[in-house]
């Protein structure tokens, strides 16, 4: 396996989409493959943070304030 077939394959392989074989290829890949392994941990951090920032709550007064503009939009436009 080289380094730009591990990459083609990460976010299978991070959703245990690839089958037990494939799986243990890249496992093997990554075992031999320093900056392979940087990438991953990369890869794997950036998807966290992702997943957190989608999280993230808007405050109650910006929604609000953005009801009342989107409202004041609407009665100019309608």
């Amino acid at each position: 396996m080289t380094c730009q077939d591990a990459i083609a394959i990460l976010a299978d392989y991070l959703e245990a989409a690839c089958g037990p074989e494939l799986s243990a290829k890249l496992e093997a890949h990554f075992a031999d493959c320093e900056p392979c392994r940087a990438y991953l941990a990369t890869y794997k951090k950036t998807r966290e943070l992702a997943a957190a920032a989608q999280r993230v709550e808007m405050p109650a007064e910006m929604k609000r304030r953005l009801r009342a503009l989107l409202l004041e939009q609407l009665r100019r436009d309608g």
